[in-house]
């Protein structure tokens, strides 16, 4: 199947997707996940094309000071290098300017040679105006003025961009996170126009809208759902738009997320859990639950691929066929194994001067800095775990990721670890990688013995990076939230920290310190112990970690649900072309 517009059915909006590591496209999570979704799409010859924004400057490059003090600065990239410009433009009105979009095209290549193509919006147009050429050079930065005039650029901007490329025969619109909502509104002009209406949109044309539009929702956390004062609103739309935003629901205060649950036929979580919490904070709207996935090729290490196919012929075609690791013999994967964390070893050791040992066992965290994920919860008792390490064996710990510019908690707290890097300086040897991105994330994924995941629950909405570890035959040690809920087999597929019916919710518990106190004992009683004195039965948790969680949690699996349950274009795209 080609890309032409006309075979296109899949119409897939996300404010950042993560293509390449030196395409600064991204910031973290939910656009690696929008890369490992469009990935997958190719892989399965969906009929998609997806859009997105170029982020001339990135989400910023990240420095650190000796003292973990983290500063920011642009990213310069060769855009040109990466993607191809292309010559269809569209237009948006901001404040009522005219603003001209225009694209530079990325195709994504699947297995198969299926392309979907990604569309990356641009304003740094020389007939627009200063300012609004810079609407798409900083991922997440400026102010709400300035996100608002984003969230316009994608979601009105992407939206007419792809009827000028002769997109028209798209059945489904799919909302990655609350950021395209504003596609609601465009379609809603578009089919105002066609039928010659007054302007506003009745409930009957909202139900024509809501019948195209999917909306995934990514985060239980309040901050994280885009609100925006009316007044901004109506200032940069125009009064008219500002009218038909109303009829999808908007009040003093304009909520993406509200309007794009209003908007939607379909609506998810990224994980069943995830999907309650949603449904308990928008009552008024049913809510499914599609969990996350990774793309398992993309995130296999080298030494695994190498493995995968000698043993399992089909894994890239049907990742589902991951779940017949357990037939590879104990002894390939831990080979597997040591060359992957060699590599990340070695990686460390040249970055960081840490003095790590492929002999002793690598504990790995890595995600955004925020407070709510813990980083420090391993460190809530310093005396405690060094006499763990002295009774136990000796464990090293890797740390990597970026606090949002103003994030002063996250910035704390890396700051906070690099502070107890020195404080156990001989006890236990830490590093902190600077700047984590795509590349460095897979070496980590794979290079680590146990990946240790701490989220305040239920504040963790899926976490793709255990799924990483996964493929790689790494074990989680983690929270019970998020997708570790599903993929958690105690002793099997890794292990847990503290309970899933949280007897730490007592009102007299203090949860970061029974959590702290449970991973202190899952730490000395089963995963050191496992590890160096029953090699065995550590690589048989490897291999199930294969089997139960790379042969579920991928893109792949989770792509099927989306075309399934969501898009419900099964049998739909039968070849054209």
């Amino acid at each position: 199947m080609t890309d032409r517009p006309d075979n296109v059915l899949v119409a897939y909006f996300s404010m950042e997707i993560g293509l390449e590591s030196g395409m600064p496209t991204y910031a973290g999570g939910l656009g690696v996940l929008a890369g490992d979704t469009i990935r997958s799409a190719a892989d399965l010859e969906v009929p998609m094309a997806a859009v997105s924004l170029i982020h001339r400057r990135g989400y910023f490059f990240q420095r650190l000071d000796a003292q973990g003090h983290q500063s920011e600065e642009a990213v310069a990239w060769p855009v040109n290098d990466f993607a191809e410009r292309i010559d269809a433009q569209a237009t948006v009105e901001i404040e009522g300017r005219t603003v001209h979009v225009r694209a530079w095209r990325y195709r994504v290549t699947g297995e198969s040679g299926h392309v979907v193509p990604v569309y990356l919006l641009d304003t740094d147009v020389s007939d627009n105006q200063p300012w609004d050429r810079t609407l798409t050079d900083v991922l997440y930065g400026g102010d709400d003025h300035y996100r608002f005039c984003q969230e316009v650029v994608l979601g009105v901007g992407g939206f007419r961009l792809l009827r000028a490329l002769g997109y028209k025969n798209i059945r489904r619109f799919h909302m990655n996170e609350g950021h395209a909502a504003l596609l609601v509104l465009a379609l809603g002009e578009e089919k105002l126009v066609a039928q010659n209406q007054a302007d506003s949109l009745s409930n009957e044309l909202i139900e024509t809208i809501r019948e195209q539009c999917v909306f995934t929702t990514h985060t239980p956390v309040p901050a994280g759902h885009d609100k925006f004062p009316g007044t901004l609103a109506r200032q940069v739309l125009g009064d008219r738009w500002w009218q038909l935003l109303k009829s999808c629901g908007a009040g003093e205060t304009l909520n993406l997320t509200q309007v794009a649950l209003r908007g939607s036929r379909y609506v998810n979580g990224v994980a069943m859990k995830h999907g309650e919490v949603s449904h308990s904070m928008f009552p008024g709207y049913p809510i499914h639950s599609i969990t996350n996935g990774v793309h398992a090729i993309t995130w296999t290490a080298p030494s695994f691929q190498k493995l995968f196919d000698a043993h399992l012929p089909d894994w890239r075609r049907d990742q589902l066929s991951l779940r017949y690791a357990v037939s590879i013999p104990a002894s390939e994967i831990w080979a597997a194994h040591a060359e992957a964390k060699r590599t990340l070893v070695e990686h460390v050791n040249r970055e960081a001067n840490a003095g790590f040992d492929r002999d002793v066992l690598t504990i790995g965290f890595a995600r955004r800095f925020a407070a709510y994920k813990r980083a420090g919860l391993i460190f809530q008792d310093l005396a405690r775990l060094q006499q763990i390490v002295r009774a136990a064996g000796p464990i090293q710990i890797v740390f990597a990721g970026k606090a949002h510019p103003h994030d002063r908690e996250g910035k704390d707290l890396i700051a906070h670890i690099h502070a107890m890097r020195d404080a156990l300086h001989g006890s236990i040897n830490m590093a902190y990688l600077a700047n984590y991105d795509m590349e460095v994330a897979k070496m980590f994924c794979a290079g680590v013995d146990v990946w240790l995941n701490t989220p305040l629950p239920p504040l963790e909405a899926s976490g793709t990076s255990g799924m990483k570890a996964a493929v790689n035959g790494v074990p989680s040690l983690s929270v019970l939230d998020g997708w570790w809920i599903e993929g958690h087999l105690e002793g099997v597929t890794g292990w847990a920290i503290g309970d899933r019916v949280e007897s730490c919710m007592e009102p007299s518990g203090n949860m970061d310190a029974c959590h702290a106190a449970a991973l202190y004992d899952k730490l000395e009683q089963k995963v050191l112990p496992c590890f160096y004195k029953d090699r065995e039965r550590f690589i048989e948790i490897m291999r199930q970690a294969i089997a139960l969680n790379g042969g579920f949690f991928n893109t792949q699996r989770m792509m099927a649900q989306y075309l399934h349950n969501a898009y419900r274009l099964v049998g739909e795209y039968v070849r054209r072309g």
